[in-house]
């Protein structure tokens, strides 16, 4: 695979991205959703919503940014795994849903290059969500009359873009079950199985050293992750980033 064919590749596939009504979705829901659900959790609290105030359990009295940050942290830990494993399943599944894979054996350009392209743009489009939920959040805090963070406040928010990206290291799998289930929805179930396991383990306080657990434990309770831990999580899209590759390989017409 040379790097040309994957540098092809990324533009392609970024071009896809781009014009996706599905990734642009993806990104407001995750963006913007995320804010606005947030601060409508903080105002409910303020004004002494009982559902609300149980929901959010300890955060419900931290004030701040902290408060801020807590909550923001909760949602996307469960929240952001499910947007990129949607991205992802759309990103490998369309080929077979839409019945343009075969039409990949005939491109000058590999087809495990055509996979690493697709990961290389969603890695990016990741990035770039991280960067535009943190720019929401402080935005939202703003407005909520925290002004200007200090010390604290810019190590709270720092975490935000961390979990993000983690979020979306370990959603990495639903790119190749939906390759090998050949469509969106099998890519979207491995998600959802990973969201589960992730969130019970996390619960149930086991498996800090676990990948798929990690970023959820680390997002309800720092202090009890290592930080160490946290660097198991980019084995998840090595592994399966392989065996995207190898399975597109082996992609065959009839099946």
């Amino acid at each position: 695979m040379s790097g040309a064919g994957l540098g092809a590749a990324v533009a392609v596939e970024g071009r896809k991205a781009i014009a996706s009504r599905v990734m642009a979705s993806t990104t407001v829901l995750l963006v913007v959703g995320v804010g606005v659900l947030a601060l409508g959790m903080l105002l409910a609290a303020a004004s002494g919503d009982a559902q609300v105030l149980a929901k959010l359990g300890p955060l419900a009295g931290v004030p701040g940014w902290a408060g801020l940050v807590g909550v923001v942290l909760q949602i996307t830990a469960a929240a952001g795994v499910l947007a990129f494993g949607v991205a992802l399943s759309w990103m490998f599944g369309r080929e077979f849903a839409d019945g343009t894979a075969a039409a990949l054996f005939a491109l000058p350009v590999s087809r495990p290059a055509i996979a690493l392209g697709k990961l290389v743009v969603y890695l990016a489009w990741s990035v770039a969500v991280a960067v535009a939920l943190t720019g929401v959040v402080a935005t939202v805090g703003v407005a909520m009359g925290y002004g200007t963070t200090d010390a604290a406040g810019v190590a709270a928010l720092a975490r935000i873009p961390v979990l993000v990206v983690l979020s979306a290291l370990i959603a990495v799998p639903a790119a190749w079950v939906a390759t090998i289930g050949r469509g969106l929805l099998p890519g979207i179930a491995a998600t959802v199985g990973i969201i589960v396991v992730a969130q019970v383990s996390a619960i149930a306080d086991v498996g800090a050293w676990v990948p798929f657990v990690a970023p959820a434990l680390w997002a309800i309770a720092p202090e009890s992750v290592p930080a160490a831990a946290l660097l198991t999580v980019p084995t998840v899209p090595l592994a399966f980033g392989a065996l995207c590759a190898l399975t597109w390989s082996r992609l065959q017409l009839d099946r």
